[in-house]
């Protein structure tokens, strides 16, 4: 069945070039009405201007689509909610916000300055929360929505000088693990999307990147599937040069440790406790305090 948006209306940010724009002009293109989001800054975040998020709504209207341009600041939550604010006078709902403004401010974290940190983290992760909080109670009330966090492999993995980048993206897969499950009854589903496409947080990297090979076009169908009625929820989905892989966050069986000699016991058995034969996906956080319970008790018992 072909993935449509008809009558939805979606907010994307960060939406003036890159990802974003290839985001807003696909979901436009099956059926979604359109905020365009962009703050026209410069890469590290600094300067803005309507221009960018202006240029994807023209483009979007000359193919027939609906489209509103905005830019506010993704840190700034009267701001976010006041573009919110608009898109229902507009619109009278919002069913699906991507959450993909960002910036980098890459340094190794010896020649960090605390600001630089600070506004990185601030623009990925608080920018996300606030456009979350200003549609949350809306989707609650429809009892529908999708929403989905633009992750990293930088936060997943690491990658050298990023760290305020990858605590920043690491932290909206923690918001996406709980935001899944208080929106469960009302079919508020949230996912995570891992790009990896060459735009202009990218072109630093130039001659080592295949750069044909990684079009933003190539990444947006995976989003599209985690915008979709029949979308999942709680997934890190990773996507790059046509490849879709899936990421976890997993728990080793372990074993179980007591007694003065314990802090050896971790060093001696560091093996065991790392073995992922047996390793899950917790449905919850609560369930590392039942394992390591239940292991407990085994031991008490025998």
């Amino acid at each position: 069945m072909t993935i449509r948006f008809d009558g939805q209306v979606a907010i994307v940010t960060g939406a003036g070039g890159g990802l974003g724009r290839e985001h807003a002009l696909s979901l436009a293109a099956r059926g979604a009405k359109v905020v365009v989001n962009d703050l026209g800054g410069a890469r590290d975040g600094s300067g803005g201007s309507a221009t960018a998020a202006e240029a994807v709504v023209a483009e979007i209207e000359a193919a027939g689509g609906e489209a509103m341009a905005n830019a506010a600041s993704v840190t700034d939550f009267v701001a976010v909610q006041a573009m919110v604010d608009a898109a229902m006078a507009k619109w009278g709902r919002v069913d699906l916000l991507v959450n993909n403004a960002g910036v980098l401010r890459d340094r190794t974290f010896a020649k960090m300055e605390i600001e630089d940190f600070r506004f990185v983290v601030d623009v990925h992760l608080m920018g996300a929360v606030n456009c979350t909080k200003a549609v949350w109670e809306i989707m609650r009330g429809q009892n529908y929505g999708r929403i989905v966090m633009t992750t990293s492999s930088s936060g997943l993995y690491g990658n050298f000088g990023q760290s305020n980048y990858g605590a920043a993206k690491m932290a909206l897969v923690g918001l996406m693990q709980t935001l899944a499950i208080e929106g469960g009854k009302n079919d508020i589903r949230v996912n995570c999307l891992a790009p990896t496409a060459h735009t202009r947080m990218t072109e630093d990297l130039g001659a080592a990147l295949p750069l044909e090979a990684l079009a933003p076009e190539l990444v947006t169908p995976g989003l599209l599937y985690l915008l979709s009625r029949d979308a999942p929820s709680r997934c890190i989905l990773a996507a790059g040069a046509g490849g879709f892989e899936r990421a976890y966050v997993t728990l080793t069986e372990g074993v179980h440790i007591s007694g003065e000699d314990a802090p050896e016991q971790v060093a001696a058995q560091f093996d065991a406790i790392s073995d992922r034969a047996k390793e899950i996906v917790p449905e919850m956080g609560a369930a590392q305090g039942m394992i390591e319970l239940t292991k407990a008790q085994k031991a008490h018992a025998s």
